[in-house]
C-alpha cells in the first residue's frame, strides 16, 4: 500500500441561514483546496454528507458538487456515515491513494442544516440513532446523550460541573479560529447557569446545528515529495480506520464502552505503530460534552471514570499535554455534520505544519482525530504526523 499524504486544504466559515445552496457551499470547499495546492483540477472527488437528500433534496451530491466547482467528467462518490461522514469520505480517499488507483484525490464534507425548521433538522438528524428502537419513539440525540451524562454520574459519583472545562476550552480557542461559528467567552458561571435542556445536559453541552464545508488534498508520495521539495509542507496519514459499534445504546454490551472508539484507535495505533503516548493533539467528537469525556477513555488516554479528570487538570489547553478541539471544535467552530471530519483533519493538517496561527501547538508532529456517527456507532480514526 502506497503512504498517502495530506498536501492542501479549504475551508469556508462555519455560519447559520446561509443563502448559498448546498452545491455552492461545497465547491467554494473544494475550490479553496485546488487553490491551496495550485491545481486546476483532479481525478477523483469523495463528499461526505448526511442529510442533503432529506432538507435539500438532492441526492447525487458528489456529482452536483464537483460540477459546481467545474470538476466535470470526474470519478466522484458521496459517503454516508451520519455525523462521521466527513471522516468517511476522508477514509474513503486514503483507500483511493494507498491502493494506487489516484494520485491525487480531494476528500470533502459539506452539510446546510439551517434553512430547514428547527423540527424538521432536529428529525433528520434522528434518523442516525436507530430509528426503530430510538428515532421512532421520539428519542433525540439530545435525549440520548442526556442519558449517557446521567449514567456516568451516577456510576462514577461525579456531578455535571466535571463537564464544564469542555465547552469552556472549545469556546476559549475558537477565539483564533476565523472559521469558527462562536466568538465568546463562556465561563464556568456561564455554563453552570445555561439553560438545562434535557437534565442533566445543558445548552452548553451541545454543538450547535449549522452549515458548512471543507476539502483536503491527499497524494501519493510522489506528489508529495515533489510539494515538500518546492517549500510546501506536507502530512502523512498514518492510519485510518473505521470501527463500529451497536447503532442503539440498548444493543450495546456496555452503555458507558464506547467499543467504535476502543476498536478504531486500536487499529490506528497498530498502523501507525504509534501508542496513545505519542499522540501531541486529540481532534475528538465533542458533538457533546460526555462524549469528549467517553473519547478519551475509550482511545487510551485515561481509565474508565478518569476522563473528566483531563478537564479538571487543565491537560484539554493548548499548553496542555494533550490539547483538544485546538480551533474550537464540534461545540465552537460548529459541527455541520458531514463536513466535520474534514474541518477536523483540516485543522490538524493546520497544526503539524506549523499554520495554525494563535491557535497553534507548540512542538505538535502528532494528531489524532476521531469522527463519529451517532453516539460513536459508526468511528472514523485518523493519526496524522508532521514530514
Amino acid at each position: 500500500m502506497n503512504d498517502v499524504y495530506i498536501i492542501g486544504a479549504g475551508q469556508i466559515p462555519v455560519q447559520k441561514k446561509s443563502t448559498e445552496s448546498i452545491r455552492v457551499l461545497g465547491a467554494r470547499a473544494v475550490r479553496n483546496a485546488l487553490a491551496d495546492v495550485e491545481l486546476d483540477s483532479v481525478p477523483a472527488l469523495y463528499v461526505g454528507n448526511m442529510m442533503s437528500g432529506i432538507l435539500s433534496n438532492q441526492q447525487q451530491l458528489s456529482a452536483i458538487v464537483a460540477n459546481e466547482a467545474g470538476l466535470k467528467g470526474i470519478e466522484a462518490l458521496t459517503v454516508e456515515a451520519a455525523c462521521g461522514s466527513g471522516g468517511g469520505s476522508a477514509h474513503v480517499g486514503c483507500m483511493a491513494v494507498a491502493s494506487g488507483m489516484h494520485d491525487v484525490v480531494i476528500a470533502a464534507g459539506v452539510e446546510r442544516m439551517t434553512h430547514a425548521d428547527f423540527q424538521t433538522t432536529t428529525c433528520a438528524l434522528a434518523t442516525a440513532s436507530d430509528w426503530e428502537t430510538e428515532g421512532c419513539n421520539k428519542e433525540t440525540f439530545v435525549s440520548l446523550n442526556a442519558r449517557l451524562m446521567q449514567e456516568y454520574m451516577n456510576r462514577y459519583g461525579v456531578d455535571s460541573s466535571v463537564f464544564a472545562p469542555f465547552a469552556i476550552v472549545a469556546h476559549k480557542n475558537a477565539w483564533g479560529n476565523e472559521n469558527a461559528l462562536f466568538h465568546k467567552e463562556v465561563t464556568r458561571e456561564v455554563y453552570e447557569n445555561s439553560k438545562l435542556i434535557n437534565g442533566p445536559l445543558r445548552l452548553y453541552d451541545a454543538s450547535p446545528i449549522c452549515d458548512g464545508a471543507a476539502a483536503i488534498v491527499l497524494a501519493n508520495a510522489d506528489v508529495a515529495r515533489k510539494r515538500l521539495a518546492a517549500g510546501h509542507p506536507v502530512v502523512r496519514i498514518a492510519a485510518s480506520t473505521v470501527a463500529i459499534d451497536a447503532v442503539g445504546l440498548d444493543d450495546r454490551a456496555e452503555l458507558l464502552v464506547p467499543q467504535g472508539v476502543i476498536d478504531g484507535c486500536a487499529r490506528a495505533y497498530a498502523q501507525a505503530s504509534l501508542g496513545p503516548e505519542d499522540i501531541d493533539i486529540f481532534e475528538l467528537h465533542d458533538a457533546y460534552t460526555i462524549m469528549s469525556i467517553l473519547s478519551l477513555e475509550g482511545a487510551g488516554f485515561a481509565a474508565p471514570g478518569e476522563g473528566w479528570r483531563h478537564g479538571a487538570e487543565g491537560r484539554i489547553e493548548l499548553t496542555g499535554d494533550l490539547p483538544i478541539a485546538t480551533m474550537g471544535g464540534l461545540k465552537s467552530r460548529g459541527h455541520p455534520v458531514g463536513a466535520t471530519g474534514i474541518y477536523q483533519l483540516a485543522e490538524s493538517w493546520l497544526q503539524l505544519s506549523g499554520r495554525a496561527g494563535k491557535n497553534q501547538v507548540e512542538s505538535a508532529r502528532t494528531a489524532l482525530t476521531q469522527n463519529v456517527g451517532g453516539t460513536a456507532a459508526t468511528v472514523v480514526t485518523h493519526i496524522l504526523q508532521r514530514v
